[in-house]
């Protein structure tokens, strides 16, 4: 290990591990797991066959989603103490849909430092294969396990123009592909990643009803860790709206919900409902920053 990359006292290191190949691991991240005092591992178990493929006999404990808050005070307390800490998940980049994220926050809150060792990410290996704009994206995580709530979240994004991935479980693929079509409709183009770096790793891409048979006909295609990817609608430069619908747009945005404001705004207009729904996105994602 070279100085740069020794291990600090009193640091908390964020660590990638694969998602698959154990060989996607970086030379820094294998010598931060050796070299910290503590590892806080989502499933110990799990995370103890990585550490004993490379000969890691770092201690470990417990941290996931039913216990990170009452566990994350302690481990900030050691870090105060000086000890070292390296977080990470059951695979890819913690809290990226996996625990992390209150242990960070309370730990950064606290003072502590606290340093990213990047690595693997399902959703970054998936995209960078997928064929899809990647230029602008939306990671959504996973969707709502109950169909009713997951088609209403589809339909909020479903004017969305930037290339949509979601986390998806084996057993509710094909209902979300099915809620897919029907919400966003057959033709939608859809890529399905699945057991990205394993064995039977699958990257399909075709038309979301097309992809919903092709799936349903085989069962090997509903097993393993599922990313999907959707491409997001198209709006043509000569659908811009023009000055004077951007400002009805914004005036009845401060009365009404965005789709029933894009769809006034249309017919107001006369222009698209399209690029007014995606215009009312963009000004509320300004606004939430501003």
């Amino acid at each position: 290990m070279s100085m740069n990359e020794r291990v600090e006292a009193g640091v908390l290191y964020v660590v990638a591990t694969p998602i698959g190949n154990l060989a996607d691991i970086s030379q820094r991240a294998l010598a931060v797991l050796a070299g910290v005092d503590f590892i806080a591992a989502e499933d110990t178990r799990h995370s103890g066959r990585l550490l004993q493929h490379y000969q890691i006999t770092s201690k470990t404990l417990a941290l996931h989603d039913h216990n990170e808050r009452d566990r994350a005070p302690d481990v900030v307390a050691r870090l105060m103490q000086g000890k070292s800490v390296a977080l990470i998940s059951d695979a890819g980049t913690p809290l990226i849909s996996d625990p992390g994220f209150h242990l960070v926050r309370l730990a950064r809150e606290s003072g502590i430092k606290v340093m990213p060792v990047p690595g693997a990410s399902a959703m970054i290996a998936a995209l960078s294969a997928a064929g899809l704009p990647s230029d602008r994206f939306v990671f959504e995580g996973f969707l709502p396990s109950k169909s009713t709530a997951r088609k209403k979240r589809l339909e909020a994004m479903g004017m969305e123009t930037r290339t949509l991935i979601f986390y998806e479980a084996p057993h509710r693929l094909l209902d979300t592909l099915a809620d897919m079509v029907a919400v966003l409709g057959a033709d939608r183009h859809v890529v399905l990643a699945r057991e990205l770096t394993k064995t039977f790793e699958t990257i399909k891409s075709d038309a979301a009803a097309a992809l919903l048979e092709w799936a349903s006909d085989d069962p090997d295609q509903q097993k393993g860790e599922v990313v999907l990817l959707v491409a997001g609608v198209s709006v043509a430069e000569d659908d811009v709206p023009d000055g004077e619908a951007q400002r009805i747009l914004k005036i009845l945005l401060d009365e009404l919900p965005l789709s029933q404001a894009s769809a006034l705004a249309a017919k107001i207009t006369g222009g698209k409902k399209k690029p007014l729904y995606q215009l009312g996105l963009s000004l509320a994602e300004l606004k939430g920053n501003a």
